[in-house]
């Protein structure tokens, strides 16, 4: 990961085309051993959830060019490189497993790196159903879910409601959940641990503790495609 790293610490401060297309034969390598990786990972998060073992590259990754169409950074390229391991493929709508490798400049994204568990895109019924579930089941959901989670990982509030939806009370123990208009548990890392010789076991073991929060999650995805098909 080091060369990676490297790499995307050099595109940061030379983000244009002309740079890029200079130093073209160094992203190719650093696309190999980044694909590389992810192929180790779905293999190794594949051992504890079938679903993941399908997938392919194409499923999972993401390219590097950015779509500048509505953004005003009109910068061409990513500085960082993602992956994310969701049942059905990225496009799936499922919660899975993102892992991300960015500059490690600033600790928040796209500069962070981190590992995040859930998904940022869920479907209106879906997000009823998740909240339902969660005020329902909050005991279990707190011990048997969230329990489960390694300790590093948080609850990724942004876009969350400032107000407890009127169907339920608003002293609720699982208040904050209840805000929420999509579910991630998000864990940032250093520098140390993306250049880790066994980064990938090391990530596969920790997104094994978020296996039953994906799990609960995508029930309610499943049940809803169900329902409308």
């Amino acid at each position: 990961m080091k060369e990676i790293l490297s790499f995307l610490r050099e595109l940061e401060v030379n983000n244009n085309r002309e740079w890029f297309e200079a130093n073209r034969d160094k992203y190719k390598r650093v696309q190999e051993k980044w694909n590389a990786f992810c192929l180790e990972l779905i293999a190794k998060i594949g051992e504890f959830d079938s679903d993941i073992a399908k997938l392919t590259l194409r499923d999972c990754t993401y390219r590097i060019y950015r779509d500048t169409r509505f953004s005003k950074d009109k910068t061409p390229y990513k500085t960082h490189f993602g992956v994310f391991l969701s049942p059905g493929g990225k496009k799936s709508m499922h919660a899975g497993y993102y892992f991300h490798v960015g500059t490690g400049n600033a600790d928040v994204y796209p500069s962070a790196h981190m590992l995040a568990s859930g998904n940022y895109c869920y479907e209106n019924e879906v997000v009823k159903i998740v909240r339902e579930d969660i005020y329902d089941c909050w005991n279990d959901f707190s011990k048997d879910v969230l329990g489960k989670a390694d300790k590093s990982f948080r609850v990724d509030m942004d876009g969350a409601l400032k107000k407890v939806p009127s169907d339920y009370p608003a002293d609720a123990p699982c208040a904050d959940w209840l805000r929420l208009k999509s579910f991630c548990l998000v864990s940032n890392v250093d520098d140390n641990f993306i250049t880790s010789p066994d980064l990938a076991e090391r990530v596969a073991q920790i997104f094994r503790t978020t296996k039953p929060f994906n799990d609960f999650i995508n029930r309610a995805v499943d049940y809803v495609r169900e329902e409308k098909n």
